[in-house]
């Protein structure tokens, strides 16, 4: 990891770019497989998959059969740990539901507002180099809590052409009605214009890499929501001499073991502490499994040292982290100041990856900068909010007169009339 101390504040865009390609240098592909998808349907489909994937499927939907299969080899005591998160995600979800909103803004005019499931929603499981089942605990739980009538799963097969156990029984456990055996690319523009296998959703949901990234906000072109901009994932730390480094280098590579394109990042007051947890860093890391690729992301990473809380905490928020750990001396300032954050974790004893699996909190969070603007998946996420409302003859008498004034005024006579007409019947 690089080491950088009391950078200037110029500088503080360049250090903080994230290690992704622009979307002009992967916008090119992600449109000519749009429009292959568009065209030909399951046919470019398979033939991506192939080409992707390296898979050769006669068929993208998942069977009872094979649901069945990968349930039972799922050993018991992953099951149980899939329900306590799942009973976890469920309560802090199910506390998200809220009341009808009703009012009586003026005698006569009532208003209401009530919350309706989106229908048709698609979700995006990544496979890869890390199946992550938990994140279909992260997207079918809201949306079976919600009401949601279609939940569509799309996750990409092995080469075998296989989804893995874990993902095929989470998500019969949580109330998917069809999985599909596509990832990337493809599986956007199948959800987005619906083909013989693949049902046209009106939502998608779920993180991925790069190009699922662009492909996702390539599809609001053709009229289809997305939860966010979630592109590979990232952590920043603040940390001080109140933490343990072995902790914080734990947090970083937890997050650096996702894949090459991670970004990890500890922002310090302690210039002992920046020490402390690079060493650890390069003990720990030599245990690790996926060792290659978290050494790939770490070298993308900065250890960071700032002369003072106020200054971690204007780079904190211009950087506007995925994942947000602070352990400190004060962590109330922290707490209470942060602006841009998809989700924080606080102390030493709360590590990133609680949120990821199982404390009930959500772990689709907006990354690259997003979190300035977009909330990490929520209960309403899976909702629209409608706004209804019933006014009487002696609501339109009290308020009839301030709408034709406000329609003359913009020039909308056919607007004025629409009021004008009922008054003269009531008086």
């Amino acid at each position: 990891m690089k080491t950088v101390y009391n950078p200037e504040r110029s500088e503080w865009t360049i250090l903080l770019r994230r290690p992704t390609q622009t979307v002009e240098n992967i916008e090119n592909t992600v449109n000519e497989i749009f429009n292959d998808v568009k065209r030909q349907g399951d046919q470019a489909i398979l033939k991506y998959t192939q080409l992707f994937d390296g898979a050769q499927l006669s068929d993208l939907i998942v069977s009872q059969e094979e649901i069945e299969s990968a349930s039972n080899n799922v050993s018991d005591e992953l099951k149980t740990a899939i329900k306590t998160a799942k009973a976890n995600i469920e309560r802090f979800h199910k506390a998200q539901k809220t009341d009808r909103i009703s009012i009586e803004t003026s005698n006569g005019i009532e208003c209401w507002q009530e919350k309706r499931p989106i229908q048709k929603v698609g979700l995006y499981i990544p496979g890869g180099t890390a199946p992550l089942f938990s994140t279909v605990l992260m997207l079918a739980v809201p949306a079976q809590i919600s009401g949601c009538k279609e939940i569509v799963l799309c996750s990409p097969p092995n080469n075998k052409g296989e989804i893995a156990n874990e993902i095929l029984y989470t998500a019969q456990l949580c109330g998917v009605t069809k999985i599909l055996k596509v990832g990337g690319i493809q599986a956007i523009a199948g959800l987005t214009f619906g083909t013989e296998s693949m049902p046209q959703v009106y939502k998608i949901f779920g993180p991925g890499n790069q190009f699922v990234t662009v492909a996702k906000q390539l599809a609001t072109k053709f009229g289809v929501a997305i939860d966010m901009p979630a592109g590979p994932s990232e952590l920043l730390v603040v940390a001080d001499d109140a933490a343990n480094p072995s902790y914080v280098a734990s947090d970083l590579l937890s997050q650096a073991e996702h894949g090459s394109d991670s970004q990890v990042i500890l922002v310090s007051t302690s210039e002992q502490l920046v020490e402390a947890v690079k060493e650890e860093v390069q003990k720990q890391i030599l245990a690790l499994p996926r060792r290659e690729m978290a050494q790939n992301a770490i070298d993308n990473s900065k250890l960071i040292y700032v002369e003072s809380k106020e200054v971690a905490l204007d780079m904190i928020n211009e950087y506007a982290p995925e994942h947000f750990i602070i352990c400190t001396n004060d962590d109330d300032f922290y707490v209470n100041n942060i602006a841009n954050a998809g989700s924080v974790f606080i102390g030493n004893y709360t590590p990133e990856s609680a949120g990821d699996y199982a404390s009930g909190t959500n772990h689709t969070l907006p990354t690259n900068g997003f979190s300035k603007a977009y909330s990490g998946v929520n209960l309403d996420s899976f909702n629209k909010s409608i706004t209804f409302q019933k006014i009487s003859a002696e609501g339109i008498l009290n308020i009839g007169n301030t709408i034709e004034l406000m329609a003359e005024a913009e020039g909308l006579q056919a607007h004025k009339n629409a009021v004008t007409l009922r008054l003269k019947d009531l008086k």
